[in-house]
């Protein structure tokens, strides 16, 4: 039993119970953290939830119930009752990112409106301050800002207080309406005006939230880049004749041809045929793997060189793929919403405004008999306590931090990143394309007898005609050392031993052990106890002979990238473990982790086990940051609490990852958790300003000590230190 509950838990069941049903759930009109806090919170208060996980980013909530005690639609009414919409998970995903792509669209008009009517507003209220023409202009213009780009945050805020809540959204429709109450009563009465406050700050917020937007919209783009690797035809073997079909017409049982070059359209066996097939997407491995008859094959993966025919043994989500694509959803879904700092502070900070704004009111009209006063006081406080500094505090440390962290080469891609770096104590790499430079290279030659380079021209001749990664590791490797090219003839290759051919008037073979000893040559027992040696260091070793001997011996291997070992260093000085994870042969692992100064190392891990591996450590208390760059990487950099994906990689991990490091050089990942961290700590100061601010001036606020039009410069001041002390992380280096 525990190891079933196990097997569930590394698939994506936290709970560990086969008694429970499970649901997915699409949730529209999710805004912020906080609201996906909220669903999560009325999914698990609901009777009979054991487990619900809401994911903002990809809008999905995950429900793991006892059907005796609830149902589906009684899931979908709490969501519903919570104020957001809900639709199957298996709505069509072109539909979510279309609605995704509307309302970025929508954000940015907005941005759009806000913009010049509040710069206008101000340009009215500083220029021409006393003018009736600029107060009546100065209401004119601040209507379709506060009532039609706010328009989202008042009814965001309205369902809030409906539910009894609070959040970033009351603060903002509080403040603003109360400014803008406040200053169409002036304008009648004549007195001062505070419209340019209400649509600067919902000009500001509204900044924030397209940045936001245009983030979110992005984040299916790892699932979306996943499915567009599969094959979308398939070649049909029907009365032996090939037909072309959608690859959604293929049935379990059915025989497909794939040739030379193509994909493989789904999970199947080799009934005839060999080829090397490369299954870099599924284990990030540089060489391809041979294949014959009776072998599996994975759907997405590139057959080099051989034809195929393959039965089908898993199609549509059954498949591979599928499986990667379900692995990536779980690990986004597993880790549970991040709330803002700013929407912590303000489910507290928005009710104790309020109350002192109503004390503030009765306090001057009971005790001091003076009710305008009291009101002028109220409105005070309810200015000096707006949140334009507090809701400026987390969008400008972000929006300077990433643009900082551009121009360094690292790619933030949310504020909930920040979080993740503040606690990282593990590091796991990808071994290859991550620590090292993910394509074969000619790392050695050896001659039984003689000059090595006659051994290397001779095969360098031949593989000449091959497209066989190892064949262009040994041809660019002729070329690095300057051997004059000769041309070969009556080229042949046979698939998963070697290739030969003609070469300086003698038949050249180039391949394994066995292609030697089926064609007669002998192997000296030096060449064998140097291919043994070669082996053990992890490297590929193929044999080169002619005139009935193994001549030589070619190694070709994966090198380490020249700073990988430095990184390695400077992690592990900070006090980081750093680990190595790898779908690669334990002997090439332990190669590569002995040069890199690592270790901890996981070899021959597919990408579910690399999941597993993953949320093994994070049990045990570790803090885990995943470097990789390949598509079986993707799982993990979900899964990770932080993702860190080399921007030469693969679109797909990318797309899952937290940071991406665009020019592929490792030292980024000191880079990024430095960078990171202090843009974290700016928000931070900034918070503490802002909130420290408003403790201070609350108090002079409801005492009468700081009138309205005080308030709104003291306001503005603030969210000036607040923007000052976001630029200064434009000076950071690392």
């Amino acid at each position: 039993m525990a190891t079933a509950q196990r097997e569930r838990r590394n698939q994506g069941d936290p709970t560990g119970r086969e008694d429970l049903a499970r649901i997915e759930l699409s949730i529209g009109g999710m805004s912020c953290a906080s609201c996906a806090g909220r669903v999560e919170r009325a999914l698990s208060d609901r009777s009979g939830v054991a487990e619900a996980k809401v994911n903002l980013a990809t809008e999905r909530a995950t429900i793991a119930y006892d059907p005796g005690s609830a149902e589906p639609d009684d899931l979908r009414r709490t969501v519903a009752d919570a104020g957001y919409t809900v639709a199957p998970a298996d709505a069509d995903r072109e539909q979510v990112e279309d609605e995704q792509e509307r309302e970025r669209r929508r954000s940015l008009r907005r941005v759009l409106l806000a913009w010049p009517l509040g710069l206008a507003v101000m340009a009215l209220a500083y220029g021409f301050g006393d003018a009736s023409w600029a107060r009546w202009s100065a209401l004119g213009l601040t209507v379709p800002v506060q009532f039609v780009a706010g328009w989202p945050i008042l009814t965001s805020a309205w369902e809030r207080a409906r539910l009894r809540g609070a959040g970033m959204d009351t603060l903002i429709a509080l403040g603003t309406l109360t400014a803008f109450t406040y200053s169409t009563y002036e304008l009648v009465a004549g007195g001062e005006l505070y419209y340019e406050t209400a649509a600067l700050i919902i000009a500001f917020i509204l900044l924030g939230r397209y940045f936001e937007a245009r983030a979110k919209s992005r984040a299916s783009n790892a699932i979306k880049a996943l499915l567009d690797l599969g094959a979308k035809q398939a070649r049909l073997l029907v009365d032996g004749e090939e037909r072309l079909v959608p690859i959604e017409a293929v049935e379990v049982g059915a025989l497909l041809r794939v040739r030379p070059g193509e994909k493989i359209p789904v999970d199947g066996a080799l009934v005839a045929g060999a080829s090397a097939v490369d299954e870099s997407m599924l284990t990030g491995e540089s060489a391809p793997v041979d294949k014959t008859e009776g072998s599996s094959v994975a759907g997405a993966t590139i057959n080099v060189d051989g034809a195929l025919t393959i039965r089908a043994t898993a199609v549509g989500s059954e498949t591979a793929l599928h499986q990667i694509v379900r692995l990536v959803e779980q690990a986004q879904a597993g880790g549970g919403p991040v709330e803002r700092l700013v929407d912590r502070i303000a489910a507290v900070f928005v009710p104790v405004v309020i109350a002192l704004a109503a004390v503030t009111f009765v306090g001057w009209a009971v005790f001091a008999g003076d009710s305008t006063e009291g009101l002028i006081a109220a409105v005070a406080v309810l200015i000096i306590a707006c949140p334009c500094a507090l809701g400026l505090a987390t969008p400008t440390a972000l929006l300077v931090g990433t643009g900082r962290g551009a121009a360094m080469g690292v790619l933030i891609k949310g504020a909930e990143v920040l979080e993740k770096t503040r606690r990282i104590d593990t590091v796991v790499f990808d071994k290859t394309g991550t620590l090292t430079r993910g394509e074969m290279s000619l790392v050695g030659v050896e001659a039984e007898q003689g000059d090595d380079r006659e051994v290397l021209s001779r095969a360098d001749a031949v593989e000449a005609f091959s497209e066989h990664p190892v064949a262009r590791a040994i041809v660019a490797g002729a070329e690095r050392r300057d051997l004059a090219h000769s041309e070969g003839r009556d080229f042949r290759s046979v698939v998963g031993r070697g290739v030969e051919g003609q070469a300086q008037g003698t038949l050249v073979r180039v391949g394994r052990r066995l292609f030697m000893e089926e064609a007669g040559l002998d192997i000296p027992a030096a060449l064998e106890q140097k291919m043994a040696a070669a082996e053990a260091r992890g490297h590929t070793a193929v044999l080169v002979g002619w005139d009935r001997q193994a001549r030589g011996l070619l190694a070709v291997a994966d090198t380490l990238k020249q700073e990988a070992a430095g990184v390695v260093r400077d992690l592990q000085g900070a006090g980081v473990e750093v680990g190595m994870i790898t779908g690669d042969n334990a002997s090439a692992a332990a190669a590569i982790a002995e040069q890199a100064g690592v270790d901890r190392v996981l070899a021959e891990v597919l990408p579910e086990d690399k999941i597993a591996e993953v949320r093994e450590l994070q049990s045990s208390g570790r803090t885990v940051a995943m470097v990789g760059d390949g598509i079986n990487d993707a799982p993990a950099l979900a899964q990770a609490d932080l993702g860190i994906a080399i921007g030469t990689g693969t679109d797909v991990a990318i797309e899952a990852s937290d940071l991406t490091l665009i020019s592929g050089n490792l030292t980024g990942v000191m880079t990024a958790l430095r960078l990171s961290r202090r843009t974290l700590r700016t928000i931070k100061q900034n918070l503490g300003w802002a909130f420290g601010y408003n403790v201070a001036a609350i108090p002079l606020a409801a005492f009468g000590l700081l009138d309205p039009i005080i308030a709104g410069a003291a306001m503005a001041f603030s969210s000036v230190s607040v923007v000052g002390n976001s630029l200064r992380l434009r000076r950071f280096s690392a």
